[in-house]
């Protein structure tokens, strides 16, 4: 069961009362762009040249950007799977992601759209090598730990150790980790950036992030900070494939 509220600056709080397997449903999505196009626009014609580009691009390295098109008319796009998700079930997730979008955010010039295995983002804006600090969500489970303080710490040891190690990693900007707890606990964490940016913006982006997780997952069982450029996240079960 989910839970939405919306909360300033266009964040989106979405709680979990237990562990959901979310399959191909999208996370979240945002229709960022206030501009619409025509459908029979050249502007449609580029997005969905993108779209094919990125379905090509993407999955042999898990990210792809690219843009179509010239001047008032050019789409720019980029799309990032998450570390851990094959070749084959990237280019599953980047293809529902731009159907998703045609159908979420219709004429559109810009959106983005989250699942689990991927992000896709597109807009008339070029955004390449810019942290995106206006598209954001958080993603937490309502159920609360019993030490909520000693659990904070380590939530924040592991994950800021995972940006360092994430930042640093110039090919994948991916990082996941664990920390035992204690005798039957493991907390499991995961950082990941979009590749577009410096090694510099990544650490900076995912610092940032865990910087909210006091405001959305304070003594929870699991969170995500979820945003345009980067994520993190932290689960008391294991979050990648193995």
């Amino acid at each position: 069961m989910f839970f939405f509220k919306s909360i300033p600056l266009g964040l989106l709080v979405l709680c979990l009362f237990h562990h959901s397997a979310i399959g191909a449903s999208p996370l979240y999505h945002i229709c960022f762009s206030q501009q619409n196009y025509p459908a029979s626009s050249p502007y449609g014609a580029n997005l969905n040249l993108l779209f094919n580009l990125l379905y090509t691009k993407v999955p042999p390295t898990g990210f792809g950007l690219g843009s179509t098109g010239h001047a008032k008319n050019q789409v720019n796009g980029l799309a990032l799977c998450r570390g851990d998700v094959s070749s084959k079930d990237c280019n599953t997730c980047v293809v529902d992601a731009s159907k998703d979008l045609r159908e979420l955010c219709p004429s559109r010039k810009g959106a983005i759209i989250w699942y689990d295995h991927c992000l896709l983002k597109y807009s008339d804006v070029g955004f390449f090598g810019q942290i995106d600090t206006n598209n954001r969500f958080y993603l937490y489970n309502v159920q609360e730990v019993e030490n909520g303080t000693v659990f904070n710490e380590k939530v924040k040891e592991l994950l800021s150790g995972l940006s360092n190690e994430a930042s640093e990693d110039n090919q994948k900007f991916y990082a996941t980790g664990e920390v035992q707890l204690d005798t039957f606990t493991t907390l499991y964490g995961l950082a990941q950036c979009t590749r577009d940016l410096s090694g510099v913006d990544c650490k900076k982006c995912l610092d940032s992030a865990i910087g909210e997780l006091p405001n959305c997952c304070n003594a929870k069982r699991g969170g995500r900070v979820v945003g345009g450029s980067c994520n993190v996240r932290f689960e008391l079960y294991p979050i990648v494939s193995t």
